[in-house]
């Protein structure tokens, strides 16, 4: 699974034709699912800049959304903050409510979460958006899928779930130390190798 949207659009097509084999699923914004659910016909899209500029939102938004408004909006800075682990402070609220400010302007009944580190923002956004505004998130639906094409292959694990294992290819102690802010338990970590 390739677990960022951004590095999906970037290397998902080189992955499938280097790993025919492997059963690779990549994260993209939630058009399909948004266009479908807005009642007003005005989606929003947070996500980053490297997403929202790619070709393969472009096709997306060609393919799902011919019969929406889709209104864009980068959130530069706002993994970084995520990143270390702030999740709520004064600086993250107001930059949050810089990027959504413009969504809720141009009538967006539908914001569809565009980066797979946003969903640690849904309690912060169900306190700063109206209630009446729907969140759209993939990671459910990409979990499924996963599942689905490991069971084809017979790669499911079987038995208890063992405790969940993390790899990093950045500091070791900076990830032990946000892991438990993000993932709401600890984990075994360890560094990845290239």
């Amino acid at each position: 699974m390739i677990a960022c949207n951004t590095a999906t659009v970037a290397a998902v097509a080189e992955l499938r034709q280097d790993y025919p084999d492997w059963p690779l699923v990549g994260m993209e914004p939630a058009v399909k699912p948004a266009a479908a659910a807005t009642r007003g016909g005005v989606v929003g899209v947070l996500a980053t800049t490297g997403t929202l500029q790619s070709a393969k939102f472009a096709a997306l938004l060609d393919r799902f959304a011919t019969d929406v408004r889709v209104i864009t909006q980068p959130c530069p800075g706002l993994v970084e903050l995520i990143e270390t682990g702030d999740l709520n402070s004064p600086i993250l609220r107001q930059m949050l409510q810089g990027y959504i400010e413009p969504l809720l302007s141009a009538g967006c009944d539908t914001i569809i979460l565009g980066c797979t580190h946003y969903p640690f923002l849904k309690p912060l956004l169900a306190q700063m958006l109206p209630s009446r505004i729907i969140l759209i998130d993939t990671g459910a639906a990409v979990a499924r899928q996963l599942k689905r094409l490991l069971g084809e292959r017979d790669l499911l694990a079987v038995g208890p779930p063992e405790s969940a294992q993390f790899w990093t290819s950045g500091d070791l102690q900076h990830f032990r130390n946000i892991l438990p802010i993000l993932w709401k338990s600890p984990g075994n970590v360890s560094n990845f190798v290239w």
